[in-house]
């Protein structure tokens, strides 16, 4: 498991927009479609890393706290699904997240993103400018910290207390994304 940090793509930059897959349901959607007023979270993920597996409960945990307050989740799986099945769209779709789960097969939006590795957080605000990038917390697997989901959580905290957000981010830490070749 190599470890790798996210690209930490600059504050204020635009959110790209995108039309991917929605491996739950079969149909394509966009950005367009499904952000939030408030903020959207977009995130970097896929089925085999075991980063991923370690967040996995929280990731449902703050959707479940966080979607009725207004803010929407969507995550992206760019992985290469040729040399590692269990990322590809059918098993992407058997997951049980409460938020699409969307596959970009080209992994132009990861590359567009500078998405680095998974799991890969990025916050959204109401204008889809970046206010966020980075951890979900200081957990990962085999250190011994619980995983709580705090940096994120502060962050959509103060986004919802209307407050300024801390530029000082910790870049997310997993696996790298799976690229073809």
């Amino acid at each position: 498991m190599a470890l790798t940090p996210s690209n930490m793509l600059p504050l204020g930059t635009k959110a790209p927009n995108f039309e991917l897959l929605d491996t739950k349901n079969d149909k394509f959607c966009s950005l367009k479609e499904l952000k939030s007023p408030k903020a959207t979270v977009i995130m970097f993920i896929c089925n085999h890393c075991p980063f991923v597996k370690h967040i996995k409960k929280q990731l449902i945990q703050l959707a479940k706290d966080y979607q009725p307050q207004g803010i929407t989740f969507i995550a992206i799986s760019a992985n290469d699904a040729k040399n590692y099945p269990e990322d590809a769209p059918k098993e992407m779709a058997k997951e049980n997240y409460p938020f699409p789960y969307l596959y970009d097969e080209s992994q132009a939006i990861a590359k567009v993103y500078k998405a680095a590795c998974t799991p890969d957080f990025y916050i959204f605000d109401k204008n889809l400018l970046c206010v966020y990038r980075g951890q979900l917390d200081d957990s990962r697997p085999g250190n011994k910290i619980p995983v709580s989901g705090e940096s994120l959580r502060a962050a959509l905290e103060n986004i919802l207390a209307k407050k300024a957000i801390d530029p000082n981010q910790k870049p997310s830490m997993g696996c790298n994304i799976k690229w073809k070749t």
